[in-house]
């Protein structure tokens, strides 16, 4: 399970999560869930918002039943989770239903990668086999990484014109090595606008997330 997530909206996360499983399904035999708990990735790829259950009916089930019952196809080796009826942030959430989330997503064989927005949830970072923190070069964003209670295995940094914080100020910020560095790419907003993510990510973007993938 890889779970991507943020500290402030606007960071990238919901297209960083949407290419890299993408980006998974590319180089691996197997198929690829994506699990939406920020809600935004059905437009990032520019598919129909999913009518039916999602994470936030699920977690409201006595008995839940697995929970790839929720899943819809996006391609022919990605599938989507929705995050369901109802606000979804970390506030919600109480610790027994974190645990059970993350007990879920991470027994299950399937490729997975979470897109956990900036809602902070210390048990599916702690889960994960690989989390991944995506920030940008903000001094807001750093104030806020220097308080982290969970470190991530590594850094998605989203790298600006004009910042004067680079790579290993985020990185001695943070306490985590930058994996990947994105430049901010007009062909990727626009890519994500005309809603061809899903059918044509674009090459640059695959291959920086290929290091992660």
């Amino acid at each position: 399970m890889i779970v991507c997530w943020s500290l402030k909206g606007g960071s990238g996360t919901t297209v960083v999560s949407a290419a890299l499983a993408l980006t998974l399904a590319q180089r691996n035999t197997a198929t690829v869930r994506i699990v939406d708990l920020a809600g935004d990735i059905p437009s990032a790829l520019g598919i129909a918002e999913p009518s039916g259950e999602g994470v936030t009916n699920w977690l409201q089930q006595q008995q839940p039943s697995p929970i790839q019952s929720l899943q819809i196809p996006v391609t022919a080796r990605v599938s989507l989770v929705p995050r369901g009826d109802g606000p979804l942030m970390h506030y919600d959430l109480t610790t027994e239903h974190c645990n059970t989330l993350a007990t879920e997503l991470d027994t299950s064989n399937e490729l997975t990668v979470v897109d956990a927005g900036s809602g902070h949830i210390p048990q599916l970072i702690n889960n994960a086999a690989t989390s991944l923190l995506v920030i940008r070069p903000c001094y807001l964003a750093l104030r806020k990484a220097a308080h982290l209670s969970v470190k991530p295995h590594g850094i998605v940094l989203i790298n600006e014109p004009g910042r004067s914080l680079g790579k290993r100020d985020v990185e001695s910020v943070v306490g985590a090595p930058v994996l990947v560095e994105l430049p901010l790419d007009p062909t990727i907003a626009r890519c994500v606008d005309a809603g061809l993510l899903a059918s044509r990510i674009p090459t640059m973007l695959s291959q920086h997330l290929a290091h992660v993938a």
